[in-house]
């Protein structure tokens, strides 16, 4: 039961409202309408109540003229805490620092803070120090602590991410066989470079400022596995022997299939994959296939459907026997490029060509909007030369070097190719509704890299030092850890919740702290209805409505 104030007009109104759960929703009922709340501040009777509520929680009376503005604290974190400790990340994170010497200040705490900082309201480490006593009873931490315990999560990422592995096949049963690999990059608002920052393709089109690129593994369920940070001049292509590393030293996963986007997708990613035994899903450059294969490809005899409805239209496939063959060096005895040896790699696939009707609009659309660019440039000549080969400038061909014009035979080309959409694999026993299940799952990592950038803003990035900046990244990964177990807990339980919405959640869990004859009370405000059910998912109790704060504990 809870106090509500609703708002009508220019008064404030007071409800006495009771929660209960009917048919496994919450819901809520008014026991009583009290009045408006500016005349029940001046109500003698409305202040007796309020000190006998006080005293059947064995408090003391409270004083509402001279109580002073409330403050509030943050009580909801202890979900974050809850799932912290069922990883095991305290006794682990303990152990990691009787490892690293004789160091004495609270490392699994500060780890803590920040991780909490991080999902709850991300900012600075400074403003973390400054604003850690919004979080009700949370143990001291200072400022150094946090940069301390930077540097130790730096050390220790490898033995941090092998625990967590460890700990999601523990808590979930999980068997991972199947996992997703994707590159992004994250800037810094700077341009001063390092063996770690430099300037490199953004996809954040961050093209003048330094950034790092981060590659990351997650299961089919979206759970973080483990990342590589490299830096940040590095081609998204040859990210993927660091991964294939990790995959084999750290997480001793025997069988693997590697789902990844066609970024990925070049002949020595793929012959290094298979080098290490694992498999692969990857999207396919069509475009670049033999003409043979194109010609294939596009002739419709023996495409069979694969759905059909309203939203979608029809999507259509085709599976074909592919032969992925080229050359690779063996031998170089001389630095003349002429005498280097090589040898052919022959990699057995199966291509995969789906073309959906609605995928085929979408083509078509998207490329006359490049088209119309590419007409407003030649009303404009003067921006041709300046303008950015990926927009409208595709469709423009140089006649002189004063005079352009629409490239048609261009247009033809990619028009051809409206709709298709090819996947490789060497999975060839593999059915080709579970290649493209698994090929549909790869949002998740896309998700994954969305959230780290929105919800759990990994940037702006405060730090300057390698070490530092390293060391965030571990708090990053820790963060998105939380939240997605969170995340996936609830979608199990049939609770349908994004992080945007979880965030909010865990934030209205407060208690407003009134100071009255110097006895300090606790009272619970009222919480988002999601706030509820996080709680009963973790098995939680929320606190009383009313508690002597010499006397709460977490």
């Amino acid at each position: 039961m809870y106090v509500k104030i609703t708002k009508s007009k220019n008064f404030q109104y007071v409800r006495l409202v009771r929660s209960f759960r009917e048919n496994g929703k919450i819901k809520h009922e008014v026991f009583f309408n009290l009045g408006r709340l500016d005349l029940l501040a001046q109500n003698p009777a409305w202040k007796n109540i309020i000190n006998k509520l006080a005293g059947l929680v064995g408090m003391p009376a409270v004083n509402l003229n001279t109580c002073p503005e409330a403050q509030i604290f943050n009580w909801g974190y202890i979900v974050y805490k809850k799932l912290w400790e069922e990883f095991k990340l305290n006794d682990f994170l303990s152990a990691l620092q009787a490892s690293c010497g004789k160091t004495t200040f609270d490392f699994n705490n500060a780890c803590l803070l920040m991780v909490t900082q991080h999902l709850l309201s991300p900012s600075s480490k400074l403003a973390t120090y400054h604003t850690k006593n919004r979080y009700a009873k949370f143990p001291s931490i200072k400022l150094h602590h946090l940069y301390r315990s930077l540097d130790m999560l730096c050390k220790g990422k490898a033995v941090i991410e092998s625990h967590v592995f460890e700990m999601n096949c523990s808590l979930f049963n999980i068997k991972i066989d199947v996992v997703f690999y994707d590159v992004t990059t994250f800037h810094f608002e700077s341009v001063k470079q390092d063996s770690l920052r430099d300037f490199g393709y953004s996809k954040n089109a961050k093209f003048n400022e330094v950034q790092v690129v981060v590659g990351m593994l997650v299961d089919c369920d979206g759970r973080p596995v483990g990342y590589e940070l490299f830096p940040g001049n590095t081609f998204e292509g040859s990210t993927l022997a660091n991964a294939l590393e990790s995959i084999e030293k750290r997480f001793g996963i025997r069988r693997v299939i590697i789902v990844a986007d066609r970024g990925l997708n070049s002949k020595l990613n793929l012959k290094h994959i298979v080098d290490k035994g694992y498999g692969y899903i990857v999207a396919s450059r069509l475009k670049s296939m033999p003409h043979t294969i194109q010609a294939e490809i596009l002739n419709r005899e023996n495409y069979l459907t694969l759905s059909k409805s309203e939203a979608e239209g029809t999507v259509t496939y085709k599976v074909m026997d592919y032969i992925n063959q080229f050359k690779a060096i063996t031998e170089q005895e001389t630095m003349d490029a002429k005498r280097k040896r090589y040898r052919t790699i022959e990699l057995q696939e199966k291509l995969i060509i789906t073309h959906s009707e609605k995928r085929a609009k979408k083509d078509q659309f998207d490329r006359q909007r490049l088209i119309d660019k590419a007409n407003a440039l030649l009303q404009d000549p003067s921006r041709i030369k300046s303008s950015n080969k990926r927009g409208g400038k595709k469709y423009l061909k140089e006649t002189t070097k004063t005079d352009w014009t629409l490239d048609a035979a261009s247009i033809a080309g990619d028009e051809k190719w409206d709709g298709y959409y090819g996947i490789q694999t060497s999975e060839k026993e593999l059915s080709v509704e579970k290649i493209l299940d698994a090929k549909r799952t790869l949002y998740k990592i896309e998700e994954s890299f969305r959230i780290m950038k929105s919800t759990l803003e990994v940037r702006p990035i405060f730090h300057w030092t390698e070490k530092r900046i390293k060391g965030h990244f571990v708090i990053s990964f820790l963060a998105f850890l939380l939240e997605r177990t969170l995340e996936l807990k609830l979608k199990n339980a049939g609770i349908s919740a994004s992080p945007h919405s979880i965030r909010d959640a865990v934030n209205s869990m407060q208690f407003a702290e009134i100071d009255s004859y110097g006895n300090k009370v606790l009272i619970n405000t009222k919480s988002e209805k999601l706030a509820s059910e996080i709680l009963d998912q973790l098995k939680i109790q929320p606190p009383k409505m009313m508690t002597p704060s010499s006397k709460f504990t977490l």
